[in-house]
């Protein structure tokens, strides 16, 4: 007996959902009855390449998704079906652009070298109306609702009922909040290994846009669903640790703000490589209208707008808020969960390999004061800039995989075109009478 065949006997499950998530982070999926498991386990679930997002054309053979059992999780909110995370493999290989092979990778290079990345996410989302043109709580006015009680229990219903499946999944999830812009919420669960968090950080997104719809609602991860209001970002809590997964080394009691020198190295990785890894952390066009945004109704954006460091401060792109640790401000709700990880990892390793210095940290609100901050270099102002870095970074995208950055830039590139090719109301309205 295959172990998803185990696993459904064990938890009456009649379905999977064998899943993979494609290069401009939708969610894919064949729903398949439990008779036939076994094969998909061995074999893989087929899919034509070029029905996704994935650089392929009609001419590529046909692309396998082979579930990974360790991934497989049951659907708390309907319990006779699983969902479980796949590799993609093609004639007998691993898919090069394949996301979470690209991350797979680099945790293949960072326990080759002693090393596990573990991390951790703030999974930030608005409940919205199913049209999709307005938050669903009328009475969610505030200026500054951040951590608004009364906010946060008229959506109860749906917050519980996400957090209530965590604990069930075992994930301890332990906080959740009303966040800065109206109809936004947070929710945080414990760190992992960098592939467990991306494996649970897709399910996330996937799950509490299920909820969300069985109460009535629309869930989205958007990175700026409304102009006038704080954004979704997806703040990123990371450390590195030993091979056996109980020594933190960027813990050091006697280094600056708690962190080791070999962590020090792994942010210089982040700071030297951040124009173009912005690219995969922030990889829509309306992620750059969460980035340098102008101030919000609540009076502030939340994101950064440079490339810069400092201690417990949230106006930088990191902030290294406890020692052994760092926070990495820079992603979005719209990031690739297995991408975000990957490009973190091999920026990181880059960092170390070459003992890369990030600079001296900033002690200063750079939201008033970036004009103090001599030769901090600003992040990309459109999601084309942020390509082009990419384009130019080749040490980046070496590490990640030159197949996969091929097709990554072919598809952001097109997706910048047929961005660029839309006519607006802004164009209409200012440009008629020209």
């Amino acid at each position: 007996m295959s172990k998803l065949e185990a696993f459904a006997k064990k938890n009456g499950v009649k379905y999977f959902l064998v899943n993979f998530t494609d290069l401009s982070g939708i969610q894919r999926s064949k729903l398949v009855p439990t008779p036939a498991i076994a094969g998909m386990e061995k074999n893989g679930a087929g899919f034509a390449g070029f029905a996704t997002y994935l650089d392929m054309t009609p001419a590529f053979p046909d692309l396998f998704a082979v579930p990974d059992p360790d991934s497989v999780i049951q659907l708390p909110w309907k319990p006779d079906v699983a969902w479980v995370a796949s590799d993609l493999v093609m004639e007998g290989k691993l898919v090069e652009q394949g996301p979470r092979n690209v991350l797979k990778r680099q945790v293949e290079k960072a326990d080759a070298a002693g090393y596990r990345l573990k991390t951790g996410v703030e999974a930030e989302f608005h409940l919205i109306t199913p049209e999709g043109d307005a938050i669903s709580d009328g009475l969610d006015t505030a200026a500054k609702p951040c951590y608004d009680q009364q906010a946060v229990m008229r959506r109860y219903d749906v917050i519980a009922e996400i957090c209530d499946a965590m604990i069930g999944l075992g994930w301890g999830p332990y906080q959740n909040d009303h966040e800065d812009a109206n109809g936004q919420f947070e929710m945080n669960w414990d760190y992992d290994d960098a592939l467990i968090t991306a494996d649970r950080q897709a399910f996330f997104k996937f799950m509490v846009r299920s909820i969300a719809e069985k109460h009535g609602l629309r869930a989205t991860f958007m990175p700026k669903p409304f102009m006038n209001l704080t954004g979704n970002g997806c703040h990123m809590h990371l450390s590195l640790w030993d091979k056996t997964g109980k020594k933190n080394l960027f813990s050091d009691n006697k280094g600056e703000l708690g962190l080791s020198d070999l962590a020090y190295t792994f942010l210089g990785g982040l700071m030297r490589h951040a124009s173009g890894m912005c690219a995969l952390t922030n990889p829509t066009v309306n992620s750059y209208k969460r980035l340098n945004a102008p101030v919000t109704l609540s009076g502030s954006t939340w994101s950064p707008n440079t490339i810069s460091y400092g201690g417990n401060n949230r106006t930088h792109m990191v902030r290294i808020p406890d020692p052994g640790r760092f926070e990495l401000r820079l992603a979005d709700g719209a990031a690739n969960p297995y991408l975000l990880a990957a490009a973190v990892l091999a920026a990181g390793m880059i960092g170390m390999e070459t003992k890369a210095d990030p600079g001296k940290r900033l002690d200063i609100d750079m939201y008033t004061q970036a004009h103090l901050a001599k030769g901090a270099k600003k992040l990309p102002i459109y999601l084309i800039d942020a390509i082009r870095e990419f384009s130019k970074d080749k040490i980046l995208g070496a590490a990640l995989g030159p197949d996969f950055a091929k097709s990554y830039i072919t598809i952001k590139t097109r997706e910048w075109n047929d961005y660029a090719r839309h006519l607006t109301e802004w164009e209409r309205a200012n440009t008629l009478d020209c």
